[in-house]
C-alpha cells in the first residue's frame, strides 16, 4: 500500500521539481480524477457493491400454479420438491405429484417399503421405485437414485430422472407407463395431475 502511494506520487514530485506550483498540480489532479471517473462509469466499470443488490432467490413457485386442492392435499415439503424437480428436469410437476399421490399418498401411507425396507415387489420409498436386484420391480434406483430411496428429497428427483430417461419430454404417457406397466395406472395418474394443476394444466 505504501509502495503504491509512493509510485503514484512520483509524477507529481517530478512536476514540482520542474517548478510548477502546488495549485496547478492540484488542478491537474482534479481533472485527472474527474476524467478517470467518467471513463470508468461510462462502460459500467463501476458497479455498486455486491451487498447493495439483493441476490435473486431461486424460483420455488410451481408453474402452472397448483389449485387449492393440490395445496390442501400435498404436504408443503413434498410440493416444494415436486416443483423443484419438475423445473430442473423440465417435466410437469403435477405428474410427479400425482405419481407420489398414487404410490404412497406423498409418503403418508403406512405400507411396507414406503418408509423403510421394500414391498413384496421390491419397490421402495414414497415414489415406490424398484430398489431390489432381481425383484419384480427391478433395481431402477441403482441407475437413477442417490442416497436413500425412502428420503423424498432423493426419491422425487430419481423418479423425475427415470421419467426423462423413458421419454417424458416426448411422450409423457409412455414414460408413466414405463414407470408402472398399466394403462389404468396412467389414467389414474393423469386424473390426479389434472386436479393438482391450475385449470387442468400440466397434462400432455
Amino acid at each position: 500500500m505504501i509502495l503504491a502511494a509512493w509510485l503514484l506520487s512520483l509524477p507529481f514530485r517530478l512536476l514540482a521539481a520542474l517548478g510548477l506550483r502546488r495549485t496547478v498540480i492540484l488542478a491537474c489532479l482534479f481533472v485527472l480524477a474527474v476524467t478517470a471517473y467518467g471513463v470508468a462509469d461510462d462502460p459500467g466499470v463501476l458497479e455498486p457493491p455486491a451487498w447493495a443488490t439483493p441476490a435473486r432467490k431461486p424460483a420455488t413457485s410451481c408453474r402452472p400454479k397448483p389449485t387449492r386442492a393440490a395445496v390442501a392435499d400435498v404436504p408443503r415439503s413434498y410440493l416444494r420438491l415436486y416443483c423443484k424437480a419438475g423445473a430442473h428436469y423440465r417435466i410437469p410437476w403435477p405428474m410427479l405429484a400425482a405419481i407420489g399421490k398414487v404410490e404412497s399418498d406423498h409418503g403418508r401411507v403406512r405400507l411396507p417399503g414406503v418408509r423403510s425396507g421394500s414391498n413384496w415387489a421390491g419397490a421402495c420409498g414414497p415414489m415406490q421405485i424398484g430398489c431390489v436386484p432381481g425383484s419384480r420391480a427391478g433395481n431402477a434406483w441403482a441407475s437413477y437414485g442417490h442416497g436413500r430411496p425412502h428420503d423424498p428429497a432423493q426419491a422425487i428427483p430419481a423418479a423425475a430422472r427415470y421419467l426423462v430417461d423413458h421419454g417424458a419430454r416426448r411422450n409423457l404417457d409412455q414414460a408413466i407407463h414405463a414407470y408402472n406397466h398399466s394403462w389404468t395406472y396412467v389414467a389414474k395418474v393423469e386424473q390426479v395431475a389434472g386436479r393438482y394443476a391450475a385449470q387442468g394444466g400440466g397434462r400432455r
